[in-house]
């Protein structure tokens, strides 16, 4: 018997107009932890649809131990111990644990009823068995995003999954929760399950994965052992060209200051913050989950209550005490979480992009669409997002469109200051190269950016100067000939006090 439990062989599908998956294959061996990246439109959502049951296949054929399997609906999947963790938990947050482990499945006694107390135990042997310590009979609703997500293992487990998918598992998890994620993942390779992991962090394949298969454009390019392959090589065979230079920054002049913090202090957490931001600098600021970094972002454009210092903007001292104000001082925000605190995911891409300008596109509270149509137009070709018409909804477009529009809608604005809040976060890498990109074209333009990024690489590839935050205060400040990795997280976690400011 072959140690491969899955294969995936020659698979096409194709949509109007578009051919989404071309002679694609895809092995997975038991125990294994087998990665699935790609640039957003590559084929892993179809490729994933189609194992799961969700769209069938126009060619090709799927083998389970050797046998080949008719896989029509996610019945099909579920029957056969395919399961799928998505990106978005398919739980039920108002019933508890044990009840969405064994939803549609309950345990019955005579009669019909339920027996609940054989339920509570199922689900509690299901949830030692990858040591996840929750209790069976608590809320689902209460229990964070990645208790959710263990419970959701629970679940899968429960119907004897013989091959589970993870879409984008941490993309809403700390570091501490990613890294029990990532035990979670290792017990279950010890007990033989193997794992399709999907993920845009490629920093994560090189610590979880064993094997990574790459599609690019709906096309099978390449299945590597994890330890055989650098960044570089995978990147490259990604996006289909070299991004060696995929943090191009010009050097900032840093003449003029446009944004200084002297002695910033919030009623939620900031200390003493102290900062200068210059015209054409970007600014990156580093720091752990929980250090302040989103506060400070919050203060700056008015969503936090101050308490004490003062912000100057281009030498004059200014009172921003809303984001309305800060809007007014040229000041714009991306915020970490796009979909929730930023798009309106039901109104068109035009709508998104120039909503913040519409008393600029009003006359006598009438509203000029053709103006709208104009500037949203303008917009969207210059940033190259990417979508059928501007009347389509955003939530249809990938997340590096979605956050393109964003970032379109305060240039709109003509801001001098752009606050950017995880800027990559969620989106593949060619879309970071083009976001990296439009970071250093308006720096070129004399914006002033302060970006707040986890991704370490990001931090130094893209910033002039590195702040690192920790505890609610600034703990270093590093010039970007100066920052490492290894000196930015002694900053951050507060094992050595480097002084390496300029």
């Amino acid at each position: 018997m072959s140690d491969v439990l899955l294969s995936m062989e020659h698979i096409s599908k194709s949509f109007p107009g578009v051919q989404a998956l071309d002679n694609v294959s895809l092995e997975v061996r038991s125990g294994e932890v087998h990665a699935l990246v790609g640039e957003n439109g590559a084929g892993k959502s179809t490729l994933m649809k189609i194992l799961t049951g969700a769209i069938p296949k126009d060619a090709g054929r799927i083998l389970l131990d050797d046998v080949e399997v008719a896989i029509q609906d996610p019945g099909d999947a579920l029957d056969l111990g395919v399961n799928m963790i998505h990106q978005e938990l398919n739980l039920i947050p108002y019933l508890n644990v044990g009840q969405n482990i064994f939803l549609g499945r309950e345990p019955t006694l005579l009669g019909g009823r339920i027996d609940w107390a054989e339920l509570y135990e199922r689900a509690q042997a299901r949830l030692e068995l990858v040591g996840i310590d929750i209790e069976p009979r608590a809320i689902v609703g209460d229990l964070s995003v990645a208790q959710q997500q263990m419970v959701e293992i629970g679940k899968a487990l429960s119907r004897q999954a013989r091959l589970i998918v993870m879409d984008e598992p941490t993309s809403t998890l700390t570091e501490r929760e990613t890294e029990r994620l990532f035990e979670l993942i290792r017990s279950l390779k010890k007990q033989g399950i193997p794992l399709i992991y999907i993920s845009h962090r490629l920093e994560e394949i090189f610590e979880i994965a064993d094997r990574v298969t790459v599609l690019r454009d709906g096309k099978w390019i390449g299945t590597q052992a994890v330890e055989s392959v650098t960044h570089a090589e995978l990147v490259h065979m990604m996006v289909g060209r070299d991004i060696a230079d995929m943090f191009m920054k010009e050097a900032a002049d840093r003449q003029n200051i446009v944004l200084e913090v002297k002695q910033l202090s919030s009623a939620n957490f900031l200390r003493e913050i102290a900062l200068e931001l210059y015209r054409g600098e970007i600014l990156g600021l580093s720091g752990l989950v929980g250090s302040g970094r989103t506060t400070l972002a919050r203060t700056l454009f008015g969503a936090e209550e101050i308490e004490a210092g003062e912000i100057w903007i281009e030498g004059e001292r200014v009172s921003i005490r809303s984001p309305r104000a800060a809007i007014r001082q040229g000041i714009g925000l991306v915020p970490e979480d796009r979909k929730e605190q930023a798009l309106f995911l039901n109104m068109a891409v035009s709508e998104n992009v120039t909503i913040s300008a519409l008393p600029k596109l009003s006359r006598a509270g009438f509203i000029n669409f053709d103006q709208v149509r104009a500037h949203a137009k303008e917009f969207v070709n210059t940033l190259d997002i990417r979508t059928p018409s501007l009347r389509q909804r955003v939530r249809n477009l990938s997340g590096g469109n979605q956050q393109k529009t964003v970032i379109a809608r305060w240039l709109v604005l003509q801001p001098r200051i752009l606050i950017l809040d995880e800027p990559t976060r969620g989106i593949d890498v060619g879309a970071k190269a083009e976001i990296h990109a439009l970071m250093s074209q308006l720096a070129k333009e004399g914006v002033g950016i302060l970006m707040i990024s986890s991704d370490l690489p990001e931090v130094l590839g893209v910033s002039d100067r590195i702040l690192v935050m920790r505890e609610g205060r600034i703990a270093a400040e590093f010039s970007r000939s100066q920052a490492t990795q290894e000196l930015i997280m002694m900053a951050a976690t507060g094992t050595s006090n480097p002084d390496a400011s300029e």
